[in-house]
């Protein structure tokens, strides 16, 4: 037999042990490539945490702040028949001009001062030349006792309906001082008070888009500040709930609905395009106030 035919075991040996060479040959890129594809994937994991750990200045600031789903205007009922309604009393001084109707209760007319009232011959109401509307009070004939009841407990509802909201609110933004920031509708909670300074702030949105404000102590809103309102927002869908006192500076430019668990205090000159409802008292300076549209 030809030598060069004969296979000695030392042979087959040498070509098994190349087998598996030849195999890890074969797969080593495989195995490569799917280690950086791994790699790869765990490097864009990582990278969520730092999209859900952005603060509420970030949040607000990116054009995909949406408001609440199903988030809807408080229902004022009776008590938004009213531009100024109030449970203690009305009190202005200078000449004050108001459009809508404006009522205290329980108390008694005599707490409506400054608007030298002239009481209507019905005794229903009583009319002023500071007031583009009616005046109302708890003393007033029948029925204006008991329209004033229920319009003082749909008041009362309403702040407790609004500050009892809690759906998806925006906590604490800015720490309370939203000066010169541009706020998308919304639920917004704080646990402290709200300023406004003479830097203003502007509420950004749609016709129909609606802004809560839910503010555990007072609202201060500073000399000539301007709550600017953008891309169509309407006053009448803007409701700032105070469980404190609601302050608007001299000539301060405000929009909104205060729904306000104590005093709503006007300084010389402050502009309201709203209403003001105060389970307290309301006092004015020389003041505009315009119910919204």
């Amino acid at each position: 037999m030809n030598q060069k035919n004969v296979l000695t075991m030392d042979d087959i040996q040498i070509r098994q042990s190349s087998v598996p060479s030849k195999i890890c040959k074969a797969i080593l890129p495989l195995i490569l490539l799917f280690a950086v594809f791994t790699v790869g994937c765990n490097k864009g994991e990582t990278a969520s945490p730092a999209v859900s750990g952005l603060n509420a200045k970030a949040s607000l600031a990116s054009s995909s702040v949406q408001p609440p789903l199903g988030l809807g205007p408080i229902d004022l009922k009776t008590s938004g028949d009213f531009v100024i309604l109030t449970e203690t009393g009305i009190t202005t001084t200078g000449v004050t001009a108001i459009t809508g109707d404006i009522a205290t209760s329980p108390i008694a007319a005599t707490a409506m001062t400054g608007f030298g009232l002239i009481m209507d011959a019905s005794g229903q109401f009583s009319t002023t030349s500071l007031v583009t509307g009616h005046a109302y009070a708890a003393d007033y004939a029948v029925p204006t006792p008991a329209k004033m009841t229920t319009a003082i407990g749909d008041m009362e509802t309403a702040f407790t309906t609004a500050n009892g909201l809690v759906e998806n609110p925006i906590v604490n933004p800015y720490g309370g001082d939203i000066s010169g920031q541009t706020l998308p509708p919304g639920l917004y909670k704080w646990s402290t008070g709200v300023l406004v300074t003479n830097a203003g702030v502007t509420l950004n949105g749609g016709p129909n888009d609606i802004w809560i404000f839910q503010i555990a102590q007072n609202l201060t809103v500073n000399n000539s500040a301007i709550i600017t309102l953008a891309g169509g927002a309407q006053a009448k869908n803007i409701f700032w709930v105070v469980s404190g006192k609601a302050t608007l500076g001299t000539a301060a430019d405000f929009s909104g609905i205060i729904l306000s668990k104590t005093l709503i205090s006007l300084n010389t000159g402050a502009k309201v395009n709203g209403r003001l409802l105060a389970q307290t008292a309301v006092t004015l300076i020389a003041n505009t106030v315009t119910q919204p549209q």
